[in-house]
């Protein structure tokens, strides 16, 4: 019975932490969006969750470890929905609608996100988060050079045209999504936006 509670407990204290380091990484979201990145700061972060700093930091050991969740976070859900729809059985052209728009959706869903890992990145010179950047680029660009060159093996697309330079035109999408965030203080329309680029993707790409 003991060993039972004891079990509960430690699965209780787990949720627990998760829960909280959910809202915590959201909270650096929202911060950074809304106030900016000078604002990101623990004593603002805790006030937006209503904990102590100090309860910050049974959570996260260090302020590094708060923006590589967020990057793991990244890896796992984005790239991971992105392979499948890469690599699942639609026509390309559909799986490149579909690629562009998830992308568009998630940096929507996460407002902030490209801000910080690239800002925290460049700013503290950290080796571990800019390899988790490279590979968080690297999978989006391979991932679109997949559904390209399978365009292009069944006729559909023009196989003259460097399939890393459309890997390199698609990955300047969400910094120009989020120039449109900026300017247009969060009012966007997915829609139109997805459509835009798609029509730019396929005239490069169509014979």
């Amino acid at each position: 019975m003991l060993y039972f509670c004891k079990q509960v407990l430690t699965y209780m204290e787990k949720q627990n932490t998760e829960v909280r380091q959910e809202q915590i990484k959201q909270a650096v979201l929202d911060i950074i969006y809304t106030e900016g990145l000078k604002n990101l700061s623990t004593r603002n972060l805790a006030k937006h969750i209503g904990l102590s700093e100090g309860a910050i930091f049974r959570h996260f050991a260090k302020k590094q470890d708060i923006t590589l969740a967020i990057v793991r976070d990244v890896q796992k859900d984005l790239i991971g929905e992105l392979r499948s729809i890469a690599f699942s059985n639609f026509d390309p052209e559909d799986r490149l609608n579909q690629f562009l728009c998830h992308t568009v959706k998630y940096l929507l869903d996460n407002k902030g996100i490209t801000m910080l890992m690239f800002s925290e990145a460049s700013r503290n010179n950290d080796v571990v988060l800019k390899e988790s950047l490279q590979q968080v680029f690297n999978s989006q660009k391979q991932l679109v050079s997949a559904i390209v060159l399978d365009g292009v093996a069944i006729g559909k697309w023009d196989g003259s045209i460097p399939v890393e330079y459309i890997a390199d035109l698609y990955m300047g999408i969400p910094l120009s999504l989020n120039i449109e965030l900026v300017l247009n203080q969060g009012k966007f329309q997915m829609d139109n936006f997805c459509q835009r680029m798609l029509v730019i993707l396929l005239k490069i790409l169509k014979k």
